[in-house]
Protein backbone atom coordinates (compact mmCIF):
# COMPACT_ATOMS: atom_id res chain seq x y z
CA UNK A 1 0.00 0.00 0.00
CA UNK A 2 1.04 3.61 -0.58
CA UNK A 3 0.21 6.88 1.21
CA UNK A 4 -2.27 5.14 3.52
CA UNK A 5 -2.70 6.52 7.06
CA UNK A 6 0.77 6.69 8.67
CA UNK A 7 2.43 4.57 5.97
CA UNK A 8 4.12 6.17 3.00
CA UNK A 9 4.72 2.73 1.55
CA UNK A 10 4.38 -0.81 2.87
CA UNK A 11 4.88 -4.20 1.27
CA UNK A 12 3.97 -7.34 3.17
CA UNK A 13 3.71 -11.03 2.42
CA UNK A 14 1.25 -12.56 4.84
CA UNK A 15 1.24 -16.29 5.59
CA UNK A 16 -1.91 -18.19 4.76
CA UNK A 17 -2.68 -18.90 8.41
CA UNK A 18 -2.19 -15.28 9.47
CA UNK A 19 0.20 -13.08 11.42
CA UNK A 20 0.71 -11.05 14.59
CA UNK A 21 1.39 -7.31 14.58
CA UNK A 22 2.97 -6.08 17.82
CA UNK A 23 3.56 -2.50 18.92
CA UNK A 24 2.45 0.35 21.15
CA UNK A 25 -0.75 2.26 20.50
CA UNK A 26 -0.88 4.78 17.62
CA UNK A 27 2.00 3.15 15.71
CA UNK A 28 0.03 1.89 12.71
CA UNK A 29 -1.07 -1.63 13.63
CA UNK A 30 -4.77 -1.01 13.14
CA UNK A 31 -4.12 0.77 9.84
CA UNK A 32 -2.73 -2.47 8.40
CA UNK A 33 -5.96 -4.31 9.20
CA UNK A 34 -7.96 -1.35 7.89
CA UNK A 35 -6.08 -1.49 4.58
CA UNK A 36 -6.96 -5.20 4.23
CA UNK A 37 -10.61 -4.41 4.90
CA UNK A 38 -10.54 -1.57 2.36
CA UNK A 39 -8.94 -3.78 -0.29
CA UNK A 40 -11.43 -6.60 0.21
CA UNK A 41 -14.68 -4.73 0.98
CA UNK A 42 -14.01 -1.11 -0.15
CA UNK A 43 -14.90 0.23 3.27
CA UNK A 44 -13.34 0.85 6.64
CA UNK A 45 -14.71 0.04 10.10
CA UNK A 46 -13.08 3.26 11.37
CA UNK A 47 -14.53 5.89 9.05
CA UNK A 48 -17.36 6.28 6.57
CA UNK A 49 -15.26 8.37 4.15
CA UNK A 50 -11.99 7.45 2.39
CA UNK A 51 -10.43 10.92 2.77
CA UNK A 52 -9.24 10.48 6.41
CA UNK A 53 -7.25 7.40 5.30
CA UNK A 54 -4.94 9.49 3.08
CA UNK A 55 -1.39 9.93 4.38
CA UNK A 56 -0.58 13.48 5.52
CA UNK A 57 0.12 15.95 2.68
CA UNK A 58 -0.74 13.34 0.03
CA UNK A 59 -3.45 13.55 -2.61
CA UNK A 60 -4.63 9.97 -2.40
CA UNK A 61 -3.80 6.39 -1.45
CA UNK A 62 -3.41 3.05 -3.16
CA UNK A 63 -3.77 -0.54 -1.92
CA UNK A 64 -3.04 -3.65 -3.95
CA UNK A 65 -2.78 -7.32 -3.10
CA UNK A 66 -3.66 -10.88 -3.92
CA UNK A 67 -6.90 -12.00 -2.30
CA UNK A 68 -8.09 -15.57 -2.80
CA UNK A 69 -5.70 -15.96 -5.77
CA UNK A 70 -7.05 -12.81 -7.45
CA UNK A 71 -5.05 -9.59 -7.89
CA UNK A 72 -6.95 -6.55 -6.70
CA UNK A 73 -6.17 -2.86 -6.54
CA UNK A 74 -7.95 0.13 -5.02
CA UNK A 75 -6.98 3.77 -5.45
CA UNK A 76 -8.56 6.87 -4.00
CA UNK A 77 -7.98 10.50 -4.98
CA UNK A 78 -9.98 13.65 -5.60
CA UNK A 79 -11.43 11.91 -8.62
CA UNK A 80 -12.97 9.28 -6.38
CA UNK A 81 -12.41 5.56 -5.99
CA UNK A 82 -10.94 3.46 -8.79
CA UNK A 83 -10.76 -0.35 -8.81
CA UNK A 84 -8.92 -3.04 -10.73
CA UNK A 85 -9.25 -6.82 -10.77
CA UNK A 86 -6.48 -8.82 -12.44
CA UNK A 87 -5.17 -5.61 -14.02
CA UNK A 88 -8.51 -4.70 -15.61
CA UNK A 89 -10.39 -1.58 -14.54
CA UNK A 90 -13.72 -2.23 -12.87
CA UNK A 91 -16.38 0.48 -12.95
CA UNK A 92 -18.99 -0.95 -10.59
CA UNK A 93 -18.48 -2.07 -7.02
CA UNK A 94 -20.76 -5.04 -7.64
CA UNK A 95 -18.29 -6.28 -10.27
CA UNK A 96 -15.40 -5.77 -7.86
CA UNK A 97 -17.12 -7.91 -5.25
CA UNK A 98 -17.77 -10.79 -7.66
CA UNK A 99 -15.62 -13.70 -6.48
CA UNK A 100 -14.33 -11.36 -3.81
CA UNK A 101 -13.60 -12.01 -0.18
CA UNK A 102 -15.37 -11.84 3.14
CA UNK A 103 -14.30 -10.03 6.30
CA UNK A 104 -14.93 -10.27 10.05
CA UNK A 105 -13.58 -7.31 12.02
CA UNK A 106 -13.29 -7.66 15.79
CA UNK A 107 -12.16 -4.73 17.94
CA UNK A 108 -12.69 -3.16 21.34
CA UNK A 109 -15.08 -0.67 19.76
CA UNK A 110 -17.48 -3.60 19.31
CA UNK A 111 -18.74 -2.85 22.81
CA UNK A 112 -20.69 -0.04 21.13
CA UNK A 113 -22.83 -2.74 19.54
CA UNK A 114 -24.27 -3.23 23.01
CA UNK A 115 -23.88 0.22 24.56
CA UNK A 116 -24.17 2.55 21.59
CA UNK A 117 -27.02 3.86 19.50
CA UNK A 118 -29.07 1.98 16.96
CA UNK A 119 -26.94 3.17 14.03
CA UNK A 120 -24.04 1.03 15.27
CA UNK A 121 -26.18 -2.10 15.31
CA UNK A 122 -27.70 -1.32 11.91
CA UNK A 123 -24.18 -0.94 10.52
CA UNK A 124 -23.30 -4.39 11.89
CA UNK A 125 -26.31 -5.89 10.10
CA UNK A 126 -25.58 -3.99 6.89
CA UNK A 127 -21.90 -4.98 6.81
CA UNK A 128 -22.95 -8.61 6.98
CA UNK A 129 -25.93 -8.27 4.64
CA UNK A 130 -23.88 -6.54 1.93
CA UNK A 131 -21.32 -9.35 1.97
CA UNK A 132 -23.77 -12.18 1.50
CA UNK A 133 -26.42 -10.64 -0.76
CA UNK A 134 -25.70 -8.32 -3.73
CA UNK A 135 -29.38 -7.33 -3.82
CA UNK A 136 -29.12 -6.20 -0.19
CA UNK A 137 -26.31 -3.84 -1.13
CA UNK A 138 -28.36 -2.44 -4.00
CA UNK A 139 -31.46 -2.00 -1.85
CA UNK A 140 -29.47 -0.29 0.90
CA UNK A 141 -27.87 2.14 -1.55
CA UNK A 142 -31.21 2.94 -3.19
CA UNK A 143 -32.89 3.40 0.19
CA UNK A 144 -30.22 5.79 1.46
CA UNK A 145 -30.35 7.92 -1.70
CA UNK A 146 -34.14 8.16 -1.77
CA UNK A 147 -34.27 8.88 1.98
CA UNK A 148 -31.82 11.76 1.58
CA UNK A 149 -33.81 13.32 -1.26
CA UNK A 150 -37.17 12.79 0.48
CA UNK A 151 -35.88 14.55 3.59
CA UNK A 152 -34.73 17.50 1.47
CA UNK A 153 -38.17 17.67 -0.14
CA UNK A 154 -39.87 17.54 3.26
CA UNK A 155 -37.82 20.55 4.39
CA UNK A 156 -38.78 22.63 1.34
CA UNK A 157 -41.41 25.24 2.27
CA UNK A 158 -42.91 24.91 -1.22
CA UNK A 159 -45.42 22.10 -1.89
CA UNK A 160 -43.52 19.13 -3.40
CA UNK A 161 -46.29 16.54 -3.15
CA UNK A 162 -45.69 14.74 -6.46
CA UNK A 163 -41.95 14.48 -5.89
CA UNK A 164 -42.40 13.30 -2.30
CA UNK A 165 -44.82 10.65 -3.55
CA UNK A 166 -42.34 9.47 -6.18
CA UNK A 167 -39.48 9.11 -3.73
CA UNK A 168 -41.78 7.53 -1.17
CA UNK A 169 -42.49 4.74 -3.68
CA UNK A 170 -38.76 4.08 -4.09
CA UNK A 171 -38.36 4.19 -0.32
CA UNK A 172 -41.11 1.61 0.16
CA UNK A 173 -39.74 -0.78 -2.46
CA UNK A 174 -36.16 -0.77 -1.18
CA UNK A 175 -37.23 -0.49 2.46
CA UNK A 176 -39.44 -3.57 2.29
CA UNK A 177 -36.53 -5.57 0.89
CA UNK A 178 -34.25 -4.43 3.72
CA UNK A 179 -36.83 -5.21 6.40
CA UNK A 180 -37.40 -8.74 5.10
CA UNK A 181 -33.68 -9.40 4.61
CA UNK A 182 -32.72 -8.06 8.03
CA UNK A 183 -35.37 -10.11 9.81
CA UNK A 184 -34.25 -13.30 8.05
CA UNK A 185 -30.62 -12.47 8.74
CA UNK A 186 -31.20 -12.04 12.47
CA UNK A 187 -33.20 -15.26 12.60
CA UNK A 188 -30.33 -17.22 11.04
CA UNK A 189 -27.74 -15.54 13.29
CA UNK A 190 -29.64 -16.40 16.47
CA UNK A 191 -28.48 -20.03 16.94
CA UNK A 192 -24.81 -19.31 16.18
CA UNK A 193 -24.72 -16.23 18.39
CA UNK A 194 -26.38 -18.08 21.28
CA UNK A 195 -23.89 -20.96 20.96
CA UNK A 196 -20.91 -18.59 20.82
CA UNK A 197 -22.18 -16.75 23.89
CA UNK A 198 -22.29 -20.00 25.85
CA UNK A 199 -18.86 -21.20 24.71
CA UNK A 200 -16.98 -17.91 25.09
CA UNK A 201 -18.73 -16.90 28.29
CA UNK A 202 -18.36 -20.39 29.81
CA UNK A 203 -21.64 -19.81 31.59
CA UNK A 204 -25.34 -20.46 31.20
CA UNK A 205 -26.33 -17.12 29.70
CA UNK A 206 -29.12 -17.55 27.17
CA UNK A 207 -28.77 -14.99 24.37
CA UNK A 208 -31.70 -13.84 22.27
CA UNK A 209 -31.57 -11.43 19.32
CA UNK A 210 -34.68 -9.27 19.01
CA UNK A 211 -35.25 -7.44 15.72
CA UNK A 212 -37.58 -4.43 15.92
CA UNK A 213 -38.69 -3.01 12.60
CA UNK A 214 -38.87 0.77 12.28
CA UNK A 215 -41.42 0.44 9.49
CA UNK A 216 -44.45 -0.67 11.46
CA UNK A 217 -46.64 -3.44 10.07
CA UNK A 218 -46.68 -1.81 6.63
CA UNK A 219 -44.06 0.75 5.54
CA UNK A 220 -46.31 2.42 2.94
CA UNK A 221 -49.11 2.86 5.48
CA UNK A 222 -46.73 4.11 8.17
CA UNK A 223 -45.18 6.68 5.82
CA UNK A 224 -48.59 7.98 4.77
CA UNK A 225 -49.76 8.23 8.38
CA UNK A 226 -46.61 10.14 9.39
CA UNK A 227 -46.49 12.45 6.35
CA UNK A 228 -47.80 15.64 7.97
CA UNK A 229 -45.61 15.15 11.03
CA UNK A 230 -42.62 14.47 8.77
CA UNK A 231 -43.27 17.72 6.87
CA UNK A 232 -43.27 19.66 10.13
CA UNK A 233 -40.02 18.06 11.28
CA UNK A 234 -38.39 17.97 7.87
CA UNK A 235 -37.37 14.33 8.13
CA UNK A 236 -38.70 10.82 7.59
CA UNK A 237 -39.66 9.31 10.94
CA UNK A 238 -40.37 5.70 9.96
CA UNK A 239 -38.50 3.10 7.93
CA UNK A 240 -35.50 0.76 8.12
CA UNK A 241 -33.27 3.67 9.18
CA UNK A 242 -35.18 3.40 12.47
CA UNK A 243 -34.72 -0.36 12.86
CA UNK A 244 -33.36 -1.64 16.15
CA UNK A 245 -31.67 -4.82 17.31
CA UNK A 246 -31.94 -5.70 20.99
CA UNK A 247 -29.85 -8.26 22.86
CA UNK A 248 -31.41 -10.16 25.73
CA UNK A 249 -29.44 -12.23 28.26
CA UNK A 250 -31.70 -14.59 30.15
CA UNK A 251 -34.60 -12.38 29.13
CA UNK A 252 -33.06 -9.08 30.27
CA UNK A 253 -31.84 -6.31 27.99
CA UNK A 254 -28.06 -6.57 27.90
CA UNK A 255 -27.42 -2.84 27.55
CA UNK A 256 -29.23 -2.23 30.86
CA UNK A 257 -28.42 -5.26 32.97
CA UNK A 258 -25.32 -7.04 31.66
CA UNK A 259 -21.91 -6.47 33.26
CA UNK A 260 -19.03 -5.18 31.15
CA UNK A 261 -17.63 -8.71 30.94
CA UNK A 262 -20.96 -10.06 29.73
CA UNK A 263 -21.30 -7.24 27.20
CA UNK A 264 -17.80 -7.85 25.90
CA UNK A 265 -18.57 -11.56 25.52
CA UNK A 266 -21.80 -10.75 23.74
CA UNK A 267 -19.98 -8.51 21.23
CA UNK A 268 -17.50 -11.32 20.54
CA UNK A 269 -20.35 -13.79 20.11
CA UNK A 270 -21.99 -11.55 17.50
CA UNK A 271 -18.80 -11.33 15.46
CA UNK A 272 -18.12 -15.07 15.70
CA UNK A 273 -21.68 -15.75 14.55
CA UNK A 274 -21.08 -13.35 11.68
CA UNK A 275 -18.08 -15.42 10.63
CA UNK A 276 -20.09 -18.62 10.61
CA UNK A 277 -22.84 -17.00 8.54
CA UNK A 278 -20.32 -15.66 6.01
CA UNK A 279 -18.68 -19.05 5.66
CA UNK A 280 -21.98 -20.84 5.19
CA UNK A 281 -23.03 -18.38 2.50
CA UNK A 282 -19.73 -17.86 0.69
CA UNK A 283 -18.52 -21.47 0.93
CA UNK A 284 -15.13 -20.27 2.14
CA UNK A 285 -13.79 -18.87 5.41
CA UNK A 286 -13.62 -15.10 5.79
CA UNK A 287 -10.50 -13.23 6.87
CA UNK A 288 -10.59 -12.48 10.60
CA UNK A 289 -9.14 -9.10 11.59
CA UNK A 290 -8.68 -8.97 15.38
CA UNK A 291 -7.68 -5.50 16.54
CA UNK A 292 -6.07 -5.61 19.98
CA UNK A 293 -8.89 -7.53 21.67
CA UNK A 294 -6.89 -10.10 23.65
CA UNK A 295 -5.48 -7.62 26.15
CA UNK A 296 -9.02 -6.94 27.39
CA UNK A 297 -9.99 -10.59 27.79
CA UNK A 298 -9.38 -12.92 30.69
CA UNK A 299 -7.58 -16.18 29.82
CA UNK A 300 -10.79 -18.23 29.76
CA UNK A 301 -12.58 -16.04 27.22
CA UNK A 302 -9.39 -15.46 25.22
CA UNK A 303 -8.79 -19.19 24.80
CA UNK A 304 -12.45 -19.75 23.97
CA UNK A 305 -12.26 -17.17 21.15
CA UNK A 306 -9.06 -18.72 19.79
CA UNK A 307 -10.60 -22.19 19.85
CA UNK A 308 -13.71 -20.87 18.10
CA UNK A 309 -11.82 -19.44 15.13
CA UNK A 310 -11.76 -21.82 12.12
CA UNK A 311 -8.34 -23.34 11.60
CA UNK A 312 -8.44 -22.84 7.82
CA UNK A 313 -9.16 -19.09 7.99
CA UNK A 314 -6.51 -16.38 7.77
CA UNK A 315 -6.36 -14.48 11.07
CA UNK A 316 -4.54 -11.15 11.42
CA UNK A 317 -4.06 -9.96 14.99
CA UNK A 318 -2.78 -6.70 16.45
CA UNK A 319 -1.58 -6.50 20.05
CA UNK A 320 0.44 -4.22 22.30
CA UNK A 321 2.13 -7.15 24.06
CA UNK A 322 2.56 -10.90 23.91
CA UNK A 323 1.78 -11.68 27.55
CA UNK A 324 -1.21 -13.73 26.45
CA UNK A 325 0.74 -15.72 23.86
CA UNK A 326 1.01 -19.47 24.33
CA UNK A 327 2.40 -22.43 22.40
CA UNK A 328 -0.44 -22.33 19.86
CA UNK A 329 1.14 -19.27 18.27
CA UNK A 330 4.80 -20.35 18.38
CA UNK A 331 5.10 -20.79 14.60
CA UNK A 332 3.18 -17.65 13.64
CA UNK A 333 4.97 -14.86 11.80
CA UNK A 334 5.35 -11.71 13.90
CA UNK A 335 5.78 -8.13 12.76
CA UNK A 336 6.95 -5.29 15.02
CA UNK A 337 5.21 -2.00 14.15
CA UNK A 338 6.70 1.33 15.22
CA UNK A 339 5.94 4.80 13.87
CA UNK A 340 4.68 3.57 10.53
CA UNK A 341 7.55 1.14 9.93
CA UNK A 342 7.58 -2.65 10.19
CA UNK A 343 10.31 -5.12 11.06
Amino acid sequence: MQQFRCFEELRLELPKQGALFIGDNAQGKTSILEAVCMLVRLQSPRTKRPKPMIHAHSKGFGIAGECWDVERQVRYSRGGLSMQVEGEEVLRQSEYFDQGGLIVWMGNEDLELIRGGGETRRRYIDFLGCQIDPLYRQALSKYRRSLKVRNLLLKDPRPRTDEITAYTSILVESGNYLTTARRELIDTLQPSAAEAQLRVGKGDERLELEYRSGSGECLATSLQAALEKDKQRGQTSVGPHRDELNFLLNGLKASDYASEGQQRTLALALKLAQGEKLRATGNKPPIYLLDDIFGELDPTRRNAVIDYLPTDAQVLITTTNLDWLDAKWSDWKRFMVKKGTIS
